[in-house]
């Protein structure tokens, strides 16, 4: 076996590989680069469970970083049981092949209750008064207090929201090269999400993204640098790039103002009704799922959803097969974007009726994904105050709501998911291997994590 690290650098693409990450750069002249057919849909989960075992969604049941429960009628986003995936992972074959392999999956995605050997992923405490807590879960369980005694609490709030920053990929990093030395695993799987911050929110082509580009491409040369010495075979990748956009779809208010959404009303504020509606979206990024109850709407839902100029494929039927999606976990109907183009979960009609969630970062409150969640409401202009404030009332042990998010879809400038953009936007794969063709299918990066493993 040869030891063998993969660096899942999030949002690279041949876009932004340049000036401003001047060591990638280099060592792409030293080694090999490869475009990655994107899996449908580019997303974060779907990407890594296709990687991880060789399969597509229809198989391994990744269908979105959520989707719809037809059992519980809940509309579920970014659970971590690895179980959910299905399928058997690269790591398990390895062992298979040779009982000494050992794994560290560090903050790729589905890390509960996987089999890997080593694993670390956010996992905040959640209190009765509503406090959420920073910290993390790892396998073994005494591996959390070791890597949050030497590198402090993981800093949930610099990993996801308006404070992002390099700081949570740099803990990444430190905790995976902690991982390394104690315990040697024969394939560390790392993860740094610093580049899906800015890029969503500024685009691929902003300035203001140089700061980000140059943050992560001297994280990726402090790990390369270190993994060289250990004589590991290093793989850097990406999920998805993130193109640039300038239209976002409110999917659900278009459903809604057709009488086919449901919501109720809670203390004044609309929730959505998924299991009392006749049809409803799921939107992730550039992908909805269209979830329906009552049938006899369906031809009258697909004739108005092919009238939509901003869509650019309504995926029913057998078509699903097409796009290798067809699963139970799967909408009745898949909708992708046109490239400049993006879905809301947005169901309300009037602010004021705006769920309290939708002012918060609460991802696993909102039934769709919501990139807004990286901003500070820029329309009040006492808002760095106002997170003040509320902050102090955390620390001193007062209930609080961080009600400090907008809710101005017009914000985000870049957004994945779709695979209709151009070649320039799509996921990479960066190795000293030397490619037989200058595009591979998604399902082929478990083949190339494998050949670093075991093949000379």
């Amino acid at each position: 076996m040869h030891k063998t690290v993969v660096i899942n650098i999030v949002g690279l693409s041949k876009s932004i590989i340049g000036q401003h990450t001047p060591f990638i750069k280099q060592y792409i002249d030293q080694h090999h680069i490869t475009n990655i057919k994107p899996v449908f849909p580019a997303v974060t989960t779907v990407a890594q469970s296709t990687y991880l075992t060789k399969s597509w969604p229809s198989d391994h049941g990744i269908v979105g970083n959520g989707w719809y429960d037809k059992i519980d009628s809940e509309i579920k986003f970014w659970k971590q049981s690895n179980p959910l995936v299905q399928g058997k992972k690269i790591w398990d074959k390895a062992k298979e092949v040779n009982p000494d392999f050992t794994c560290s999956k560090m903050f790729w995605w589905y890390n509960m209750y996987s089999t890997a050997d080593y694993s670390a992923t956010p996992r905040p405490q959640y209190h009765a008064d509503g406090v959420k807590q920073p910290d993390c879960y790892t396998h073994p369980s005494d591996l959390r207090d070791e890597l949050q005694s030497k590198f402090g609490t993981f800093p949930l709030f610099h990993f996801w929201g308006p404070k992002t920053s390099i700081k949570a990929s740099e803990w990444i990093l430190d905790a995976s090269l902690y991982v390394d030395k104690k315990y040697d695993p024969k394939l560390t799987l790392i993860y740094l999400p610093h580049l899906d911050y800015g890029l969503q929110k500024y685009g691929p082509h902003s300035q203001k993204i140089e700061k980000d580009l140059k943050e992560i491409d001297d994280l990726v040369s402090k790990a390369v640098s270190y993994y060289e010495k250990q004589g590991c075979r290093i793989i850097l990748l990406s999920e998805y790039g993130i193109n640039p956009v300038n239209h976002p779809i409110h999917i659900n208010r278009i459903l809604r103002s057709h009488g086919w959404l449901q919501t109720r009303v809670e203390n004044k504020r609309e929730l959505l009704d998924p299991g009392g509606s006749k049809a409803f979206a799921v939107a992730d990024h550039q992908v909805a799922h269209i979830y329906i109850n009552d049938d006899s709407i369906k031809s009258d839902l697909i004739k108005k959803l092919e009238s939509i100029q901003e869509i650019q494929h309504v995926i029913y039927g057998p078509e699903k097969e097409k796009f290798k999606i067809n699963h139970k976990r799967s909408g009745d109907i898949v909708l992708q974007a046109q490239s400049n183009a993006w879905f809301t979960y947005y169901y309300w009609e009037d602010e004021n009726k705006a769920p309290d969630f939708a002012h918060s970062v609460d991802i696993h409150k909102k039934p769709g994904y919501d990139p807004v969640e990286l901003f500070l409401d820029p329309k009040n202009p006492f808002i760095t105050l106002k997170a003040i404030y509320k902050v102090a009332r955390k620390k001193l042990g007062f209930r609080y709501r961080m009600n400090i998010i907008p809710t101005d879809a017009e914000l985000i400038k870049g957004s994945h998911g779709s695979i209709g953009v151009e070649n320039i936007y799509h996921p990479v794969i960066i190795s000293s291997k030397s490619p037989n063709q200058d595009v591979i299918e998604a399902t082929e990066v478990y083949d190339w994590i494998w050949d670093s493993i075991f093949n000379d």
